[in-house]
């Protein structure tokens, strides 16, 4: 695969300086990058590396000093070098319908699907044009399957829910196990059973090994273009808004509502039945026992408005001094009355 510099240019809205007749073959890193490849530059801590790549093309946001092959232009280098990783980054292999893949009589296929072997597909379930499902892949009775979407080996996808378009889910991750949903009975826990569905919506991506539960009652949904890290779980019932990010180790109680575009750090945790409104951000290892407000940012457990935490956490260090301190201070003061 390759492509003339002024055909990525134009694709990615850059512009050229210097030869835009330049066949570029892949793209790299500046440090790693070799002769027909383009790499990008976005952080000064590497500009010492412009002088010394070997690279024959570099996305940058000004004119760079101290290299002398192409430069695109762009406003943007990071998101242009997402971009250009796109028009090289290999599609998955089409290998039509593997005739060592279970597929339910009753389930429907869409044209040009891709199934590996191993992968079953239970009663009434229907799957859209163009899907892939690599081996290992459960599709359980009565699930929907948009167009456009791949899953990886070993996702597990229970009975009635719902995918829709273009939607990643990588390796092992399960859609539509039980919430956690007990009641007491005495000494004895009895099971509230688990009888709603996982919608997912168009353009979401899900990591590898997220577990995301079925309702109770209703739906747990994810709206379009969430992403989600690796291993993150989501509880019964959550909702989740549009363009929304949550890092690994994430842990979302049941019945949480998150509005669209909020950032989660890794290993947050929130609890049961809280409101996050649009666009609020919570730092990694939070734990959020509040309801947070539109464009909020907190950090810390218990989660506290990230710039106090900042200031507290700072003191943390100082503390056995200040104790000592404050121990001169009383028996000086003991001292003195007596």
């Amino acid at each position: 695969m390759e492509f003339h510099l002024k055909e990525i240019a134009e694709r990615i809205g850059g512009k050229v300086l210097g030869d835009d007749r330049v066949i570029i073959t892949g793209i790299a890193s500046l440090a790693e990058a070799c002769p027909g490849e383009i790499s990008f530059y976005a952080d000064p801590r590497f500009k010492e590396l412009l002088k010394s790549t070997k690279a024959s093309a570099i996305l940058l946001g000004e004119p760079g000093a101290g290299f002398e092959g192409s430069q695109v232009i762009v406003r943007n280098p990071a998101l242009a070098y997402a971009q250009v990783a796109a028009l090289f980054a290999p599609p998955p292999r089409w290998v039509g319908v593997s005739e060592r893949a279970f597929i339910s009589s009753s389930a429907v296929i869409g044209a040009n699907a891709s199934i590996y072997p191993l992968a079953y597909i239970g009663e009434e379930a229907v799957v859209g044009e163009n899907v892939i499902l690599f081996p290992g892949v459960f599709i359980g009775d009565r699930v929907k399957i948009g167009n456009h979407t791949v899953l990886y080996p070993n996702v597990t996808v229970m009975n009635d829910c719902v995918i829709g378009n273009e939607v990643v889910i990588h390796a092992g991750t399960v859609i539509g196990s039980d919430g956690f949903g007990f009641v007491r009975d005495g000494s004895v826990n009895v099971k509230i059973p688990q009888m709603g569905i996982v919608q997912i919506d168009d353009h979401v991506e899900l990591g590898a090994n997220n577990c995301i539960d079925r309702a109770a009652l209703g739906k747990t949904w994810i709206k379009r273009g969430v992403k989600t890290d690796n291993l993150v779980q989501i509880a019964h019932n959550v909702v989740i808004g549009e363009d929304t990010l949550l890092v690994a180790q994430a842990a979302i109680g049941g019945s949480v509502s998150i509005g669209n575009q909020v950032v989660i750090g890794g290993q947050v945790a929130i609890r049961d039945h809280l409101r996050v409104e649009d666009r609020a951000m919570i730092g990694s290892q939070s734990g959020v026992a509040k309801s947070l407000g539109v464009g909020e940012i907190v950090s810390g457990s218990p989660a506290i408005p990230h710039r106090l935490w900042l200031k507290t956490s700072a003191l943390i260090p100082h503390l056995p001094d200040f104790v000592a301190r404050l121990r001169r201070l009383e028996k000086r003061l003991d001292d003195l009355e007596s």
